[in-house]
């Protein structure tokens, strides 16, 4: 199985800036790992769309999702660049596609599209949104997969649902790439999301790093795949691991402290994989074995150890 690599710079969610107070400064951290990842050899960097920090809203720095995705196609010559992803709730469907179609070609044809029904309640709520319950967020998110392939698919679409109706919007140019832009679905609901990659999708993301949660979920997805006749190996399987590589030898405690600040190595371990650099081929191996093709990593503290990246591309994508 040939196995691609992403990797998330670093944009201030994760509270990943806050070493660096200059705004223009932050940008240009997070846009200098942009060219580093692609100096390095990955096939795509990604961003996330939020616009409150992690694990508590702070005021700190969130650069807004596809302003930054816009500037990073500009800013980068070669990288694919995604987002894990864009919260449907946040934005009409249509105007989405219309945003999308656009980048893409300032891109030159290397936009991906990460789609979700989005979570996050505190910023849902602050921007106005309300916070619909989960089948109704998940039945706006439906409506939107379906309008946005539309939009990038025919002349003058038409659409009527309960969250959402288009009535021959005009979509130019509709991108570059062909059949259309790459659609990459994030979530686990193995009812819904899954059966929409199986439908509409190019990608998939699923179980955040665990090999057992992947090789459930991507068991699920080829099922909804052999029903609706797709080809399952014509779809990215996904995952996203949060990495802190340290040297063999090296105290875990003592390498981590400023990673993870007030949290325990215990806590930061359970949402970040700490280990040497044979360590992370073993673990993005077992997610290779349970399906996995596409690695999304997080390096926390990339933004001030840059080096952190290449040594990633070195040490993991390279042997693979």
């Amino acid at each position: 199985m040939s196995v691609k690599f992403g990797v998330f710079v670093p944009q201030g969610w994760r509270m990943d800036l806050v070493e660096i107070r200059d705004p223009l400064a932050q940008y240009e951290a997070m846009t200098a790992v942009g060219r580093d990842a692609e100096q390095a050899g990955f096939d795509s960097i990604w961003v996330y769309d939020h616009f409150h920090t992690v694990p508590t809203p702070e005021m700190e720095t969130t650069f807004e999702c596809w302003s930054i995705t816009a500037g990073l196609a500009r800013d980068t010559r070669s990288i694919k660049i995604g987002q894990m992803v864009t919260c449907n709730g946040y934005r009409n469907p249509a105007l989405l596609a219309k945003i999308v179609s656009t980048i893409d070609v300032m891109s030159a044809g290397r936009l991906l599209c990460g789609l979700g029904a989005g979570w996050y309640e505190h910023e849902w709520r602050a921007y106005g949104y309300g916070f619909p319950d989960v089948p109704e967020r998940m039945r706006a998110f439906r409506e939107a997969v379906e309008i946005i392939v539309k939009m990038w698919t025919e002349e003058k679409p038409v659409y009527k649902g309960k969250f959402y109706s288009i009535d021959g919007p005009i979509n130019e140019p509709k991108g570059i790439q062909s059949p259309h832009i790459p659609l990459w679905l994030g979530g686990g609901g193995e009812k819904v999301t899954l059966k929409l990659v199986a439908k509409y999708g190019q990608a998939c993301n699923v179980g955040g790093g665990n090999p057992e949660t992947v090789r459930q979920k991507l068991a699920v997805l080829k099922e909804h795949c052999d029903v609706l006749g797709r080809d399952y190996a014509t779809i990215a399987k996904s995952t996203n691991l949060n990495v802190f590589m340290i040297n063999p030898g090296e105290d875990p405690e003592r390498a981590t402290a400023k990673a993870r600040g007030k949290a325990s190595l215990e806590d930061f371990r359970k949402a970040t994989f700490v280990g040497t650099p044979e360590q992370v081929r073993e673990r993005v191996g077992q997610l290779v074995d349970a399906g996995a093709d596409y690695i999304i990593a997080y390096l926390p503290r990339v933004a001030y150890e840059r080096e952190r990246v290449a040594q990633f591309a070195e040490e993991v994508v390279k042997r693979f």
